[in-house]
């Protein structure tokens, strides 16, 4: 009985993954498999419940308007780093967040995206603030 309730619980996580659009960006010579969560709904759920990321996959959040956002862990499993991204593609800072905590890591100035990665991916391939993602132009129309 618990094995059903658990699948149960752990299939609206699956399903939200496979239903999401994902796109393909570069940072540096780096390719990333980005879902997209460019609503209220699928960025307040982001990566929350998953319990791994396939290798060079993460979650790209196209904020409404280029704000100081901010980002916490909340439900979420895996450790990540979150790029935040300016409009014009640029990474602006790269925190690490850690699985469960409420502690909120923000943009250090505006900040159109966040890209979550497994925590390490963007250090383990020298990828730093100031440089650009590419592939941003496939993630729709800014609003």
């Amino acid at each position: 009985m618990l094995r059903i309730l658990a699948l149960l619980i752990a299939l609206p996580a699956a399903a939200l993954a496979q239903s999401l659009p994902v796109i393909e960006l570069r940072a540096g010579m780096h390719l990333i498999h980005a879902e997209v969560a460019a609503d209220f709904s699928t960025r307040g759920r982001g990566l929350m419940h998953r319990k791994g990321l396939a290798p060079n996959s993460g979650m790209l959040f196209i904020f409404d308007a280029p704000a100081e956002h901010c980002m916490w862990m909340k439900n979420t499993y895996i450790p990540l780093s979150v790029a935040f991204v300016d409009a014009q593609g640029t990474i602006i800072n790269i925190p690490d967040m850690q699985p469960h905590s409420e502690q909120t890591h923000c943009s250090t100035r505006p900040a159109l995206y966040a890209l979550e990665m497994t925590q390490g991916w963007f250090a383990e391939r020298g990828i730093k603030p100031g440089m650009k993602l590419g592939g941003l132009d496939q993630a729709g129309p800014r609003r």
